[in-house]
């Protein structure tokens, strides 16, 4: 049985386009002149809309393309990526956190420590993995495996994709913001180098406590901010219907936050989003990784701490326009 498919607002005159074509397509006549001619007319106006749509998207449609629930997860990327992964548990101190996936890998013939946030493919995945947004022990089972890498020399990669950290009473009791504080010191002073990919969503310090390292990549339509766009539109105006004017406002997209200085790079996604073409968003992604740790793998250890933090001190530096 086919599940119906996702379709995002602004996609439903491209969805509509796309369903008739179909129809006409099923059709006995279909091969006859004038319904051939149809199909024809139809398949170059969908290509058109497809290119419109895409190519203009605005921020609150690139948070929903970021958010939706066919986009590549971290889980997908490292078996299209990398090698001989394995999959490390627990924080040793509470309990696993199915939020957080971790664990060594091969890039081509390196061998890396993999951590990410993990949502689900489906309703009943995304409540096993609490839909990525960890508890304090997968931010510390995050860290034990970043402090094995340090200890064992092995480049360190993050996968960034959570709305935010779980805000519940037993994560707040449990120390969630001890836990993500932790995790920004820490990674401030590792001597191996840190490449962090938003792939999806990049919420507050849940986001953050993934993200302090020494290349910060996005791919084009993922987001990263310090609040979602619905509550920002709730504080500012006690209206979570304006979550569009509030995603402008929070300049949340790749090319904004690359005009800033607080990425590195964009990774390209295919028209429509890495949901279409998986592989090649995972090419793209591959790369970018290979090129920065070719980079990073010249620098001693302290100067690699040293820049590190001279990277993180200049976000938000800004120059008042001379009159």
């Amino acid at each position: 049985m086919n599940m119906a498919r996702y379709v995002m607002d602004f996609e439903r005159p491209l969805v509509k386009l796309e369903s008739r074509l179909g129809e006409l397509k099923k059709l006995r006549a279909a091969g006859q002149p004038d319904i051939a001619e149809e199909i024809e007319y139809l398949e170059k106006q969908i290509k058109k809309l497809h290119q419109k749509i895409y190519s203009s998207l605005t921020p609150w449609q690139k948070v929903q393309v970021a958010r939706h629930p066919d986009r590549p997860r971290t889980s997908d990327y490292v078996g299209l990526i990398f090698t001989d992964f394995v999959e490390f548990h627990g924080d040793r101190l509470f309990k696993d956190d199915p939020a957080i996936l971790g664990g060594p890998a091969f890039l081509d013939h390196r061998r890396v420590m993999i951590v990410g946030h993990q949502k689900g493919k489906d309703t009943k995945e995304n409540v096993a993995r609490n839909f990525g947004m960890p508890h304090p022990e997968g931010y510390r089972k995050a860290l034990r495996l970043m402090k094995l890498a340090d200890k064992f020399d092995m480049p360190i990669i993050c996968f960034i994709d959570t709305p935010g950290a779980y805000p519940g009473i037993g994560a707040e009791e449990r120390g969630q913001a001890v836990a993500i504080a932790g995790n920004l010191l820490e990674m401030g002073q590792f001597s191996v180098p840190i490449v962090a990919v938003n792939i999806g969503e990049g919420g507050s310090g849940g986001a953050l406590a993934l993200g302090v390292a020494d290349r910060v990549f996005m791919l084009a339509n993922a987001y990263y901010s310090v609040i979602s766009p619905e509550g920002c539109a709730s504080i500012l105006w006690r209206d979570d219907s304006k979550a569009s004017e509030a995603a402008e406002a929070l300049c949340l997209t790749a090319d904004k936050l690359l005009d800033f200085e607080i990425i590195d790079g964009i990774i390209e996604e295919p028209l429509g989003g890495a949901h279409h073409d998986p592989d090649f968003t995972s090419q793209g992604i591959k790369k970018v990784l290979i090129d920065s740790l070719g980079e990073l793998g010249a620098y001693p250890s302290d100067k690699l701490v040293e820049e590190r933090y001279r990277r993180l001190r200049k976000i938000g530096c800004f120059r008042e326009p001379t009159p």
